[in-house]
């Protein structure tokens, strides 16, 4: 139990349904559709796409999502790729011969096309009880209303207030500044495409009016989308990856998400008795940042859209963490991983939800960039992702730009299952941080006996291009010790990313809700 004369928040706790958000709008519309008889993923995809007006500069309808759904009365889990593809026309070569080492991050050449919302309707007409137009009903009301800026979205804002630019501008600034704490923003071109999506389904986004007002707004940058490159955006549903930690599986997105990443980070990890270490000591801190360095390397080397990716097995298979753990010297930092084209950034929103029946959602959904490209369309003011950032420029690399290919994502959902019973879904958003961010997230809970939000609320660290980034959380004393290691200690500028969990306790049928302080955001049950 916490201390109650120290600042912080408590688990919440309800017996009908749970979600967890990083705005407590959002958080309110999710349990309302609950309370109105929508399921866990009915309340998903409506606080999704809110969070896209809540929180722009995170997320919204010209991005990506993923998202792990458990049945009700199940405990298998099945994984859904809702990431779009570079245009059919796109070229590496081309790039290279213009002179660029890597993916320019505002040019439409880092925009793939968006895959949220085709996801969206797929799981609505899969997995959902309301149907669409009541689904999507809140986000268009507050995109047209609008929604007060939140104080962790306007510190976000404020930081790339020169990201949006064009029509992006227009849209996503007012007079050519970020919105403050408390202003208002309204996206009604939004609510329009939303209100066509919820009466006609997903060909209202990659097909007619508001698909060419978004290629021509890519084309009039010199973007090489084509409307066939829209019409043929589809999700996939594809099979979970898992590795186990001290007994607790953690069940991750396949493959072109790093959650293959994750798994290896633990696989490294259980190599070392990190439970006889001090979960806030500089010992731990050290040797996560050292399994952190290699299990990045080997992303690095590897990670890719599926269809051209060979050394998934490499990465999951204890024998690989078990070899990369011996290079792991406890008393000296070692170089950094080697760095690929994908670029720093913490835009991201991730939500859990949990129904009265047990179906339990994990959802991530991104615009990668503040801000992505910050191009957004003309008429409607979609603002574009810039996943295709996440591609590297270097010929032969699996994950080199290519026609229709997946970029390396850094967005990952989550789930924990204990004895074959699913009890958490989960995610940690931040960027690249996130791979790293879920293997704290299970040793804080395995190793150190946590409550989720305990596991949540506990200082980062993250080693990460030559850096250890370490929140203030941490002492002044531990700071000092990571350095004599040799670690190039930084104080970041902002929090380290964001969580979201929901633990279901099977024994007494009560959920237990956990939403990061690093947010705006809360856990809410009914």
């Amino acid at each position: 139990m916490r201390d109650f004369q120290i600042p912080g928040r408590s688990t919440v706790f309800a017996a009908n349904g749970m979600i967890a958000t990083s705005h407590p709008l959002a958080s309110k519309i999710g349990v309302q559709i609950l309370e109105a008889g929508g399921n866990a993923m009915d309340a998903a995809i409506a606080a999704a796409v809110a969070q896209g007006i809540c929180e722009p500069q995170m997320t919204g309808i010209g991005g990506d999502c993923f998202v792990l759904v458990k049945p009700a009365g199940r405990d298998d889990i099945v994984a859904l790729n809702g990431s779009g593809r570079a245009p059919k026309a796109a070229s590496a070569q081309a790039l290279r011969d213009a002179g660029h080492t890597t993916v320019p991050l505002t040019k439409p050449d880092a925009v793939t096309v968006p895959g949220a919302v085709d996801a969206f309707c797929r799981l609505s007409a899969d997995w959902g009880k309301i149907g669409l137009a009541a689904t999507l009903a809140p986000a268009i009301h507050y995109a047209e209303a609008g929604i007060p800026v939140a104080p962790r979205t306007a510190f976000d804002w404020a930081e790339a207030e020169d990201r949006p630019h064009g029509a992006g501008a227009k849209f996503f600034l007012q007079n050519g500044k970020a919105l403050k704490a408390g202003q208002t923003f309204r996206a009604p071109g939004q609510a329009e495409v939303l209100r066509r999506i919820s009466a006609d389904g997903r060909d209202a986004f990659y097909e007619g009016e508001v698909a060419h007002d978004m290629v021509d707004a890519l084309s009039a940058q010199g973007g090489v989308h084509t409307l066939d490159d829209f019409a043929a955006t589809a999700c996939d549903y594809t099979d979970p990856i898992s590795g186990t930690y001290q007994g607790i599986e953690m069940v991750e997105h396949p493959p072109n998400g790093q959650g293959a990443t994750a798994i290896l980070i633990n696989n490294i990890l259980s190599q070392f008795d990190i439970a006889s270490m001090d979960p806030l000591g500089a010992q731990r801190a050290h040797i996560e940042a050292e399994a952190t360095k290699l299990g990045y390397d080997t992303r690095n080397r590897f990670l890719s859209d599926p269809d051209y990716m060979e050394r998934l097995d490499y990465m999951v298979s204890m024998d690989t963490a078990t070899a990369l753990a011996k290079l792991i010297d406890p008393a000296r930092a070692m170089e950094s991983a080697t760095t690929l084209s994908e670029q720093v950034h913490k835009e991201t929103i991730c939500l859990t939800v949990v129904d009265k029946d047990q179906m339990a959602v994990s959802l991530i959904y991104s615009i990668f960039n503040s801000f992505g490209s910050g191009i957004a369309s003309d008429k409607f003011g979609i603002l574009f992702q810039n996943r295709g950032a996440g591609f590297t420029l270097e010929a032969g690399h699996p994950n080199e730009l290519g026609p229709g290919k997946r970029p390396m994502h850094t967005i990952i959902p989550g789930m924990l299952r204990k004895s074959g019973k699913v009890i958490m879904p989960f995610c940690v958003m931040g960027g690249a941080y996130q791979a790293n961010g879920h293997a704290r997230f299970v040793t804080n809970l395995v190793d150190f006996g946590m409550d989720v939000q305990s596991a949540i609320d506990a200082p980062r660290c993250f080693a990460y291009q030559g850096e250890l980034s370490v929140e203030r959380g941490y002492s002044d004393q531990v700071r000092q010790e990571l350095s004599d290691l040799g670690h190039n200690v930084v104080i970041p500028e902002g929090p380290i990313g964001g969580a979201q969990a929901i633990l279901i306790d099977h024994e007494n049928g009560i959920l237990h809700g956990a939403s990061d302080p690093r947010k705006d955001g809360c856990a809410l049950g009914y």
